[in-house]
């Protein structure tokens, strides 16, 4: 490459790791509100929390990876073109599609990377996601152990610990069940513990007592107890046993195994192939994007009012491009040998860029005016 092509292959890395970072950021601000909110409402520490969020950026720099890549090639065209550094190349004789050199290997890097986010590190996090969230799930002091907190683990409880010792006695506990319409059943108890047995976890409450109050009479009755049971295994929240996500399975058994794959993590042929073929196609479709960010803005030479027609319509093509992509999945998850449609929006975005690379090396007025004192001349 050639100390230009360096230059702008640099400020095509520059600002798109600036790009990434912003997209990033503001998407991840976003999910953490919830994610903060789900699992810190449910007694989880911020370990836990910053663990979560962690294993969901791979995820979520897949869904900006091919934006920034876009605003970065758009961006530096623009500043390029303003800086006037592209029309002092074409003055010496650069043609267009020499220039696209730098854009091109940028694009091809950043389908490196989308390579080894979607083969690699997406189908690890999504399954180490997995195991923690079902650890979560299965865990009943997250759920359940915090105290100073009035908990709701489910719909119509409400629980509440005033103090947890070292050896896990729990003292002043409250336990209010509103599930049943027609009475509420209040538990209170100086200490509890709780205990397990197999998959039934109990609640032993010692020197309590429970109010039973009938909604329609309006009666309430009043029992002293010693110790009491309580089953809260309903109050945890249970994971079904279900198959692996489609998007923790790796490539290397997607390009292996599907048939075994289909058989028993329950995943349709179809969804198997479009999963394969939409990993490869979207580190392609950045090529496409970083191309056509480029050649639309080349369209349009030096302008005192920008080149924002060209900059919109790169963005309105960028738009068509992901709508084709969701077009064409469909028939992929009726048809599995119908993958080639996978790759069609990168194929038309590549051909799209190619055909402006060609207008902007001949641009259509110049080609006009070259056909008009033809046709004069012949007649």
């Amino acid at each position: 490459m050639s100390r230009y092509d360096r230059y702008v292959l640099s400020q095509f890395l520059l600002f798109f790791g600036f790009f990434a970072l912003i997209l990033v950021a503001v998407f991840w601000i976003n999910r953490a509100v919830v994610l903060f909110d789900r699992l810190i409402g449910d007694g989880q520490s911020a370990l836990v929390f910053l663990e979560f969020t962690a294993l969901a950026l791979p995820n979520l720099i897949r869904m900006v990876l091919p934006m920034a890549v876009f605003a970065a090639a758009a961006y530096v065209t623009n500043r390029l073109q303003n800086d006037s550094e592209i029309t002092v190349m074409q003055a010496t004789g650069t043609s267009p599609w020499r220039l696209a050199r730098a854009p091109l290997v940028f694009g091809i890097l950043t389908a490196l990377m989308m390579s080894a986010l979607t083969h690699f590190l997406l189908p690890a996090s999504v399954s180490q996601l997995a195991r923690r969230e079902a650890e979560v799930a299965r865990s009943v002091s997250a759920r359940l152990l915090s105290d100073g907190t009035f908990l709701h683990p489910a719909p119509g409880v409400t629980f509440y610990i005033g103090r947890i010792d070292p050896d896990s006695t729990l003292n002043d506990v409250y336990l209010s069940d509103r599930r049943d319409p027609a009475q509420t059943v209040t538990y209170t108890a100086s200490r509890a513990f709780l205990v397990r047995d197999g998959a039934q976890a109990n609640l032993i409450m010692v020197d309590g007592m429970a109010q039973r109050q009938d909604n329609a009479n309006r009666t309430l009755s009043t029992t002293l107890f010693s110790d009491f049971a309580y089953d809260i295994s309903p109050l945890i929240s249970k994971t079904e046993t279900r198959g692996r996500s489609i998007r923790a399975i790796p490539t290397a058994e997607l390009l292996t195994a599907r048939a075994s794959i289909a058989e028993t993590e329950r995943h349709s042929a179809g969804q198997l192939s479009e999963e394969l073929h939409l990993r490869f196609s979207r580190a392609l479709v950045c090529i496409a994007v970083a191309m056509i960010g480029f050649s639309t803005l080349m369209l349009g030479g030096f302008s005192r009012f920008g080149v924002w027609r060209q900059a919109l319509l790169a963005f309105v093509i960028v738009i068509l491009l992901e709508v084709l992509r969701g077009v064409v999945s469909e028939p992929v998850l009726r048809d599995p040998d119908l993958w080639p449609l996978m790759y069609l929006p990168t194929i038309a975005g590549l051909a799209l860029a190619a055909l402006f690379l060609q207008f902007a090396s001949r641009p259509l007025s110049v080609l006009l005016r070259r056909r008009g004192p033809a046709r004069k001349a012949a007649a």
